[in-house]
């Protein structure tokens, strides 16, 4: 009878005690955002409009490279981008000098065999991003723009001339050489402006809309960048 009575009082004192909610310290993450599928002409639309402004940019407000998605493999950003996006691996020695492999540039449709002749371009140069809403940023996130290795879009291996031919241009101003290559790159750049927030000024966002009415099959791929 005690005993029942005892079993009795705790299951009340149970059922009145207040359930423990999880402070702000210990709350389970966010969901990862999901990924946006749009139409070009779509995409372009959401990109925001504004004009760019190049004031106090320095590229070295934007650190790069920096130790890649694994600082344990001893190779940094660049190195990693080589490894995911070579078409024959490289032979990797000791501080992961990369020798040999073979890599397809799509801007120019260029087969190439020496790593030393691939620059990784930032598909939105990082100039371009500073006018675009960058220079309001944390050093902490232009540096994880700079070295954005979490969606295909951001950092591309391509010949070292094409990359310095674009320079800091947009697609208004600068296109691959390979016309083939014209949809894949508008919709990467649009993809790149979206996933981070960057905006367009008027003509560039003219340029994109005459690109999207060319390449009215094109599928942009994107996710917000965390």
């Amino acid at each position: 009878m005690i005993k029942n009575m005892l079993r009795g009082a705790a299951a009340l004192t149970l059922a009145l005690t207040p359930l423990a909610l999880p402070s702000a310290a210990t709350a389970a993450p966010s969901a990862p955002a999901l990924a946006e599928v749009l139409n070009l002409a779509d995409a372009v639309e959401l990109v925001p409009l504004a004009d760019e402004s190049r004031t106090g940019y320095e590229r070295t407000k934007f650190k790069h490279w920096n130790s890649g998605l694994d600082p344990a493999d001893g190779c940094n950003t660049r190195n990693e981008v080589l490894l995911a996006e070579a078409t024959q691996a490289p032979t990797v020695a000791a501080g992961c000098k990369l020798s040999g492999g073979a890599w397809l540039s799509f801007y120019d449709g260029q087969e190439v065999n020496d790593p030393g002749k691939l620059d990784i371009d930032h598909m939105v140069p990082l100039a371009e991003a500073w006018d675009s809403g960058a220079s309001a940023w944390t050093a902490a996130r232009r540096e994880a723009y700079a070295n954005d290795q979490d969606a295909p879009a951001s950092l591309v291996a391509v010949t070292a001339r094409t990359n310095r031919s674009k320079a800091d241009q947009d697609p208004r101003e600068w296109m691959p050489p390979l016309p083939d290559s014209h949809c894949r790159y508008v919709s990467e750049w649009v993809a790149t402006k979206l996933r981070w927030g960057l905006s367009a000024d008027q003509a560039e966002t003219d340029a994109l809309t005459v690109y999207a009415e060319a390449c009215e099959t094109t599928v942009v791929h994107y996710t917000p960048a965390p």
